[in-house]
């Protein structure tokens, strides 16, 4: 992966020093503190005799004490024949004294009276512990508002990180790294060649763009065409989120974006990728909050920054997001972001370069067609495709494969989209139940012309669903006819119907398939005006925006109208899966029955059973 920084490239060998010596310090304070207290309170070393004074005093008049070390109250004897004992005088009275009161020469004691009376530690930390106490307090108070005001001072600047070329771990993505994207590749060369040589623009009168908009449904590969432009300009990458600029507090949000462009202009040529820039280029005024809250300054200092660039500037920003109907006005105009690209699912052609560029470096036996798994992912995405190889990996790994073969492949599509098998407890009735109405599915579905044809029906849960019946689109399509839709609404109540003409009853299995029917019926009405209603648009258009307060944009009339046309579109869909279902009956049983028996029935075995 690519080094990350936080800091600009020129300066990011600076830094705050770590606070080791703080540490140390508050180590060596600890060990002091702790052995004074050893010190006071350790068990004294005296040996375990005892004598009185009285008997010190008889022994020096005899002559046999040799020295006698005084240390406060304790006082310490040797002998002339080296025995030594402990005795304690009166604290009022010095030693000497009490010798001189017993009319002793002290000259007849050998080596004399000594003083050894160490450094008070008790009676210091008595009274300096207060003190000391304090002191370690207020150390740490400073230290913690030192650590608070430094983050303060940081609490401004931007948390980008950087990605430079050519540094230790840097991962290199160029755009042979991204497959499909014919045209998007072909307008983001033209920014590389914007960073590489400015001036062969400048030179023309043409005005080097200020940003790009990367546009597209999640997982197309914005972020990494974003990383293959930065990689291919070899310039510093500066990428950061939306959400990122917002914090709790107003003003941050706008400091950060200031700190940003600043630290970006410094070493350009450079690029900023901002992602998701929807979350806080949404359009202004929509806002509960009213016109001042933290996002909308945020953006206000992006819409200067951006517009307040020097022509001389090579700093590009690139943003990304799947919501452009979502951004401000102002934001999206020329002079800001120049360049809108818009990015789609790729085609037949392009998951197959997708494909390929993933099985790099995977092991796959021969009976795996690339064209073929390209045909059967309709509808992914880069990064389900890339999701999907690394779960047939996984697959073959756990059943200790040495390589990676087309079933892996189709298990592992089906777990992208579907989700895993789940293998739950079911009894008989249910069972049946279950396969009825995936027959019921599947045989509706074959029975409709210009549906995609059935290639496997099962009863083993997956997700949420107890069972599915998996159509592969032959092709992609740009456009649904009225028929297709009519036929897949029909499609869907084929389980529901199947369930009424076998068991004179309905389940709640059909849950999902009334969500999906009423959403495409209504959309029929609302938006694609294929009903009596004619072609009118009859949803908000800016739904997304209206508060629940707000007045419909559609007359309760014509809202009535609307749900009298769904229902009359569901009704004949359902009379049409009602009478494929009691037409094909004798079908219906032989599919029903396999399903019990083997659970899962693929493309071949099903045409076999209804043909």
């Amino acid at each position: 992966m690519p080094k990350t920084s936080n800091q600009d490239p020129k300066k990011a060998a600076s830094g705050k020093p770590k606070r080791a010596f703080d540490n140390v310090f508050f180590y060596l304070l600890v060990l002091a503190a702790g052995w004074a207290i050893f010190s006071v309170f350790a068990p004294s070393s005296k040996s375990s005799e005892t004598k009185p004074i009285s008997q010190v005093i008889e022994q020096a008049k005899n002559g046999q004490v040799q020295k006698i070390e005084v240390s406060g109250n304790d006082v310490h004897v040797t002998l002339k024949d080296n025995s030594t004992y402990y005795s304690l005088k009166d604290s009022t009275t010095g030693m000497i004294d009490t010798l001189q009161k017993a009319n002793i020469d002290i000259s007849q004691i050998s080596e004399g009276v000594w003083n050894t009376q160490g450094f008070p530690w008790l009676d210091f930390i008595i009274n300096f512990a207060p003190l000391l106490v304090m002191g370690v307090i207020l150390f740490f108070f400073l230290r913690q508002a030192r650590g608070a005001a430094g983050d303060i001072i940081s609490f401004g600047r931007s948390r980008a990180k950087l990605f430079v070329k050519g540094t230790q771990n840097t991962g290199s993505v160029s755009f042979s790294d991204v497959a499909g994207s014919i045209e998007a590749k072909h307008e983001l060369a033209e920014v590389v060649d914007f960073l590489k040589n400015p001036e062969k623009y400048r030179k023309l009168g043409a005005r080097i763009p200020k940003g790009v908009l990367l546009v597209g449904p999640p997982g197309v590969g914005k972020t990494l065409l974003a990383r293959a432009v930065a990689s291919e300009a070899s310039a510093p990458f500066f990428s950061m989120a939306g959400s990122e600029f917002m914090e709790m507090l107003v003003g941050v949000g706008a400091s950060r974006v200031r700190d940003l462009f600043d630290t970006a202009k410094k070493a350009q040529p450079s690029l900023i990728f901002i992602d998701e820039i929807e979350s806080i280029g949404r359009q202004r005024g929509t806002s509960l909050m009213g016109g001042h809250d933290e996002r909308e300054q945020t953006l206000n200092q992006i819409l200067v920054e951006m517009d307040g660039f020097d022509p001389r500037t090579n700093v590009i920003v690139i943003g990304a997001t799947n919501r452009p109907d979502l951004l401000d006005s102002a934001l999206m105009r020329p002079g800001r972001f120049d360049r809108t690209i818009t990015l789609e699912m790729p085609d037949v052609k392009e998951r197959e370069e997708i494909i390929k560029i993933h099985m790099r470096g995977k092991p796959f036996s021969t009976d795996v067609s690339v064209e073929k798994l390209a045909q059967q992912t309709v509808g992914f995405s880069g990064a389900d495709i890339e999701n999907m190889l690394n779960e047939a990996a996984i697959l073959a790994a756990r059943d200790n494969k040495k390589e990676i073969n087309q079933a892996d492949l189709s298990e592992a599509a089906l777990k992208v989209k579907l989700g895993p098998e789940r293998r739950r407890l079911q009894s008989v009735d249910d069972k049946k139940v279950i396969a009825y109405h995936e027959a019921g599915h599947a045989l509706v579905t074959s029975q409709i012309p210009g549906l995609d044809p059935v290639t496997r029906v099962s009863i083993i849960s997956r997700g949420m669903a107890l069972g599915f019946t998996q159509s592969v689109p032959q092709s992609d399509r740009l456009n649904e006819s009225k028929q297709r839709i009519t036929g897949m609404i029909t499609s869907a109540l084929g389980g529901r119907s199947a369930e009424e003409v076998v068991f004179g009853e309905v389940t709640t299995g059909a849950t999902n398939d009334i969500e999906i029917v009423t959403n495409l019926a209504r959309r029929m009405v609302t938006q694609f005006g294929m009903s009596n209603l004619g072609p009118v648009r009859l949803d908000s258009l800016d739904e997304r925006f209206r508060m629940p307060f707000d007045d419909n944009s559609v007359s309760q009339e014509t809202m009535s109208k609307v749900d009298s046309e769904v229902k009359h579109i569901v009704d004949e869909c359902h009379e049409k899966a009602l009478s494929i279902i009691q037409t094909n009956r004798e079908r219906l049983d032989k599919v029903a029955s396999a399903l019990i028996e083997k659970e899962t029935l693929e493309a071949d075995e099903f045409k076999e059973l209804i043909s």
